[in-house]
């Protein structure tokens, strides 16, 4: 479906850097209270000259950090795959404008799986993705090891993939009347319309007070007639996305591609506050119409209005992915570098389960994925949704694992609980865990499962042996969970996790990790720990 890419020029609009071309002073509007941003330095103009702070409302989903767990106690750990991306640009977008993020707006898996990994993949796409599992030195504490589990999607290439039947979602409301919004939108969706084949189709809904056809379905060839729809987009009016919503799958049933692509692709800054608000309605819509084969993927722009616990809600629920476009650079890389990834589903309702072995781990706990978490009896119910992964992408999950008798232990053992576990000298002895992981394919309904003991032999005996992308991962686990400021990092300074990111840089052809070692830098300016 994607022609092969090409680099994008900058627009008049945007530079390619990703800064709107917007003076310095309405960069980074965000008044003292907002739950985003910590508090500003005070203004230098005199009192009677100050302007009001725009009220800022933007809505982010309270979490708890996951908790060590006795491995004799409640051996089995379960959760969602989580191929959003949106944390990672919240974070940026804070630090740049010269503040710590908030600590809920940081979803540690999510900063993880922000960057491309070149974990080995499947031979063939009868097995749509392949896990490697390795044990490793924690940097960060000399008493744990990390068990680092990479997954790779099977990469379809451009030839081979399917016709792709997208809707573009658009919200038109007047709060999208700011620069890095509506304007910055168009940019970012004349950059995907530039990837597609000539025979996909594209359709664009707009919703404002009401939802209105903008571009009934139209061939990717008729690419002028494609490009003045977007251009022509203006803001007004309150968010009706309930009816948006409901405009936007009846035009993605009217051309669906039997085995191809069929995506719902919303583009909001936040709310629908007109309509069904409700989260839970939203997710009950989305749910029955997820069933008819139309997947749906959110992405969020601005900031002062943006409902990232709504959009959460509706990646989780229709099948697609959030990611939070807050420069043109982030839209190129969404959208045109990993378009594969973000378009084509090779695998559904991802689940991952682990069983620690209380013989040879005594604790442990997953770093991330808090809002991912699954009862233990999910894992075997195909009713229960999950995570999906695109073309050729690349997901971690990185749980820090206490091995028994290190002397690390932080739970002490049960006075009348089982004092040891002796296997007795069966097979599994050496296994440190058995991890189990159920997907489905795309078109079908009953899900497949792969599962992989973790032994001896998936030991790295050293940090420095294990791979630069592994080394790199950890190194932004740690920031992640630094800016949470979780107790596990306390004293693991940024200092630490720039050497860790700059010795495992590697290659970085866009750059994403050159720019990960700036926000290192700028946090650790910032005032590091909170």
């Amino acid at each position: 479906v994607l022609a092969e890419p090409a680099p994008p020029a900058p627009t008049g609009e945007f530079a390619l850097d990703g800064a709107a071309s917007v003076p310095s002073t309405s960069r980074a509007r965000m008044p003292a209270e907002s739950k985003l941003m910590a508090p500003q330095q005070p203004s230098i103009l005199p009192a009677d000259q100050m302007q009001p702070q725009p009220e800022n409302r933007d809505r982010i989903e309270d979490f708890k950090t996951n908790p060590v767990h006795a491995a004799l106690e409640d051996p089995v750990s379960t959760f969602s795959i989580d191929v959003d991306t949106a944390s990672y640009s919240f974070v940026r977008g804070s630090l740049k404008q010269g503040t710590l993020p908030q600590a809920d707006t940081v979803r540690v898996e999510e900063m993880i799986n922000y960057f491309p990994y070149d974990w080995k993949g499947p031979e063939s796409a009868s097995t749509p993705f392949n896990s490697t599992v390795s044990v490793m030195p924690t940097p960060w504490n000399t008493q744990t090891r990390l068990m680092h589990v990479a997954i790779k999607g099977f990469d379809v290439k451009p030839t081979e993939q399917p016709k792709a039947n997208l809707v573009f979602l658009i919200d038109v409301s007047g709060s999208m009347d700011e620069p890095d919004k509506l304007p910055l939108l168009k940019s970012a969706f004349r950059l995907l319309v530039s990837q597609l084949k000539a025979d996909d189709t594209i359709s664009i809904v707009t919703y404002a007070g009401d939802a209105g056809t903008v571009l009934e379905p139209t061939k990717a060839s008729e690419k002028d007639k494609i490009l003045s729809a977007i251009d022509n987009l203006t803001p007004g009016g309150s968010t009706a996305g309930e009816a948006g919503i409901k405009e936007a799958y009846r035009l993605a049933q009217k051309s669906f591609v039997k085995d191809g692509v069929n995506r719902v692709m919303l583009a909001t800054d936040g709310d629908f506050n007109v309509g069904q608000t409700d989260d839970d309605d939203l997710k009950r819509l989305i749910e029955s119409e997820r069933k008819t084969g139309v997947f749906l993927s959110v992405f969020g722009f601005g900031r002062g209005n943006l409902n990232d616990q709504m959009m959460q809600t509706i990646a989780q629920n229709g099948n697609g992915t959030a990611a939070y476009i807050d420069t043109l650079a982030e839209a190129e890389k969404v959208l045109v570098e990993d378009a594969s990834s973000t378009l084509f589903t090779i695998a559904k309702d991802v689940k991952i389960q682990v069983e620690f072995n209380p013989n040879k781990v005594s604790e442990y706990r997953l770093i991330g994925y808090e809002t991912r978490a699954l009862n233990r009896e999910d894992f075997n119910n195909d009713r229960v949704d999950a995570g999906d992964i695109g073309s050729g992408h690349s997901v971690t999950a990185i749980y820090e694992i206490t091995p028994k008798g290190s002397g690390g232990e932080q739970i002490d053992q049960l006075r009348y609980g089982q004092a040891s576990v002796d296997n007795g000298g069966v097979a599994n002895a050496d296994e440190y865990a058995f991890v189990k992981i159920r997907y489905k394919l795309p078109n079908e309904d009953v899900s497949k499962l792969i599962t992989t003991p973790v032994t001896s032999a998936n030991e790295i005996s050293s940090f420095d042996q294990a791979s630069t992308d592994q080394r790199f991962s950890v190194a932004v686990a740690a920031f992640g969970q630094k800016l949470r400021d979780e107790d596990a990092t306390a004293k693991f300074g940024y200092d630490k996790i720039m050497e860790i990111a700059t010795a495992a840089r590697g290659a970085d052809p866009f750059g994403y990790r050159a720019e990960f070692l700036s926000l290192v830098r700028l946090a650790s300016a910032l005032g590091g720990n909170r």
